[in-house]
């Protein structure tokens, strides 16, 4: 009996001893910043290579009162063997949490560039702490389980995956938001990272996926579900909902500007909800809401195909850019080259709160410099149309993308362009001939079908035959004549009136680079931008030849007519046909509308 209670007793006096350890590990004290004074030293937390955590020494050399985003900042100076290797404070070291006297007092967040490096400053953590109790609305379907003399440490942004033109589009993407991206591996398939805690590499991710692009940094403090990280903001957009990841360090580089990390964005771990001026939040097994993307690019050529798929978080602000620098970076890599050539490209995007819920558009295009940066345009433009929308939020829920790339130039230019009868009464079709001349190739002609408006009067009846991707030549006249946009407005309906369905139905139907387009030519607007003689010999003389002329009085007059005609335009037919070619030129022919029979 009396061996069985000293065995009890020593277990009790061994989970005593453990409990402390345990209990301190999990919510260590804090040091409020009246109790910080010059002198005091402490010790910080980090990792610089690999996931070991090291530590470094940290002297406090002064408050300064209301410098920081948050308030108050502590001015350090660093030191031991860590910095000496990394050559002082480095970038990704933001968040490095500092004791004194086993308390914890806040997180490296600030330091100096093409000075001493050793010098920087720490964000208090009771202001880290104050984004605990902010609300969190952006992330309300969160899914569960699947400075003037110092400046914020800049926060690396690992890429992995992107070609080296790819990254350098992402550069110029980004270069608004002050973020440098630079070009990384990925996570060693051999290296286990354990849990987040204080001092770990921790990444914020915008992109992941068969590509990933996110920002390299170090916890300060865990609690519970609940982490704390940077010292600093990420881009300081407040509620947010980004990938929060763990992370990799393959070494630390020391440099005259600024030392940083170098390192790879690991396994989404949870959610960064909050990007504030003292620090960015997190919380664990929760994760952000997302723009799927599946691209799939084959090179004609070489019969190449590489398909990608990824997540890029659902910020207005960032997806449009990030899928569209997403997808070039796909066609580069797939065609291995830099230059001339044409693209058919494709996309589908699926999402709720959109009329429809579904666009869908396919195009051709071609650069003689860069084929892959013409093809990704018009794929940018729908995603910023939708993250731009002024009526309501869009949640898209899948983007597929297919591109087809050839070296070989098909374009075509418009000859000339004959209708098949001259004559034709409202509501009958007319066939217009359109001779074509590819490049380096043979002309043939195609024929485009045109109905003659039901409403339209009696006489002579200018049509317009052009690519799809050249500018109507009432816009080019009202440009080239120093009108700006006011005459050709007159031709369009009102945008204050304009729906978010007609936005996208506009979108839609807009000619494509491949189409032959036959359409009404107005002269009254036509005449009134007419050049006046003092502009006789100019360019757009040259395209108006078959034109009216008229003085400039027709500018001075009344435009309710105009008006009126025009909203009468916007609802006639539009002849088009699609080709195999990005058709360029434009002509004009006229037809003789007889009398309608009558009724």
């Amino acid at each position: 009996m009396a061996k069985l209670f000293r065995q009890c007793r020593l277990a009790l006096l061994a989970f005593l001893l453990v409990l402390p350890i345990s209990l301190g590990h999990a919510a260590p004290e804090f040091m409020a910043i009246d109790e910080i004074k010059p002198g005091m030293h402490g010790i910080a937390k980090t990792v610089v290579l690999g996931t070991k955590m090291e530590e470094f020494g940290v002297e406090v050399l002064g408050i300064m009162k209301n410098k920081g985003a948050a308030g108050d900042l502590i001015l350090i100076r660093t030191y031991g063997e860590v910095i000496d290797r990394t050559g002082g404070i480095a970038q990704g070291m933001s968040g490095s949490p500092v004791y004194i006297n086993n308390k914890l007092v806040g997180a490296v967040a600030y330091g100096w560039s093409l000075t001493d490096h050793k010098i920087g400053m720490m964000t208090p953590i009771g202001d880290m702490l104050k984004l605990w109790d902010l609300p969190d609305k952006h992330n309300i379907g969160a899914q569960e389980n699947p400075l003037e003399g110092f400046e914020q440490m800049a926060t690396p942004l690992m890429v992995a995956g992107f070609s080296e033109h790819a990254l350098a589009m992402l550069q110029e993407k980004l270069q608004p938001l002050k973020l440098m991206p630079y070009g990384v591996g990925e996570t060693p398939l051999d290296v286990e990272i354990g849990p987040l805690e204080p001092g770990s590499a921790v990444g914020v991710q915008l992109v992941r996926g068969d590509v990933s692009v996110g920002a390299l940094g170090t916890v300060t403090y865990v609690e519970g579900d609940k982490v704390l990280a940077f010292g600093h903001p990420f881009l300081k957009k407040g509620n947010v909902g980004y990938f929060m990841t763990n992370a990799y360090v393959f070494t630390t580089m020391s440099g005259l500007e600024n030392s940083f990390k170098v390192g790879a964005i690991g396994d989404a771990v949870g959610l960064i909800n909050q990007d504030r001026g003292a620090a960015v939040a997190g919380q664990m097994d929760k994760y952000p809401a997302v723009v799927p993307l599946s691209i799939t690019v084959t090179d004609g050529n070489t019969r190449q195909t590489k398909e990608a798929t990824v997540q890029i978080v659902q910020d207005e602000q960032l997806f449009p850019a990030l899928s569209a620098t997403t997808m070039f970076n796909v066609i580069d890599k797939t065609i291995d080259r830099t230059g001339p050539g044409t693209a058919k490209v494709s996309f589908e995007i699926m999402a709720r709160n959109m009329p429809g819920e579904t666009i869908k558009r396919d195009n051709m295009f071609y650069s003689g410099a860069n084929v892959g940066e013409a093809a990704i345009g018009e794929f940018f433009e729908a995603m910023s149309m939708l993250a731009s929308n002024q009526y309501n939020p869009v949640d898209i829920m899948d983007v597929k993308i297919n591109v087809h790339v050839d070296e070989e130039r098909r374009t075509a230019a418009i000859i000339e362009a004959q209708a098949k009868k001259i004559t034709g009464k409202p509501g009958e079709s007319i066939d217009i001939a359109v001779k074509l001349k590819p490049f380096r190739g043979e002309e043939f002609t195609r024929i485009v079908p045109f109905v003659i408006p039901r409403d339209q009067p009696e006489g002579p009846l200018t049509l317009e035959v052009r690519g799809g991707g050249m500018v109507p030549l009432l816009k080019l006249l009202s440009q080239s004549q120093g009108l700006g946009e006011e005459l050709f407005l007159l031709s369009k309906p009102k945008e204050k009136n304009k729906k978010f369905e007609d936005v996208i139905k506009e979108f839609l139907k807009r000619d494509r680079n491949n189409d032959i387009v036959v359409e009404i030519l107005d002269i009254d607007m036509g005449a009134a931008i007419a050049p006046t003689p003092k502009q006789e010999g100019s360019e757009s003389k040259k395209r108006t030849d078959n034109l009216p002329q008229t003085s400039n009085t027709a500018l001075k007059k009344d435009f309710g007519e105009n008006k009126l005609q025009a909203k009468k335009e916007q609802e006639k037919t539009k002849g088009y046909i699609s080709t195999d070619y990005i058709i360029s030129g434009d002509t004009q022919i006229v037809v003789q509308v007889e009398k309608a029979a009558a009724k």
